[in-house]
């Protein structure tokens, strides 16, 4: 399996895995970044690149390596 494009769900599923006390305004993107696999998907009318985009917004107060890591990837996505 390639390291990345990982599904998106795969990396939601590690921030919730790694953030302890997800902040409020970043947990409705969260919980619709679990729902979709590719950059390419939708969630109701929403796109993938949108939820990620508002979710990064909302994740200021999440830190550490992980955190990091995961932004750099989510950030890598969107501007493909």
């Amino acid at each position: 399996m390639k390291p990345y494009p990982r599904p998106i769900y795969v990396i939601a599923a590690e921030i919730k895995t790694d953030w302890k006390n997800i902040w409020y305004g970043a947990k409705p993107y969260l919980q619709a970044m679990s729902q979709l696999d590719s950059i390419e998907d939708t969630y109701g009318e929403s796109s993938a690149k949108g939820i990620i985009l508002y979710f990064l917004n909302n994740a200021e107060y999440w830190r550490g390596e992980t955190a990091r890591r995961i932004k750099k990837e989510l950030n890598t996505m969107i501007k493909q």
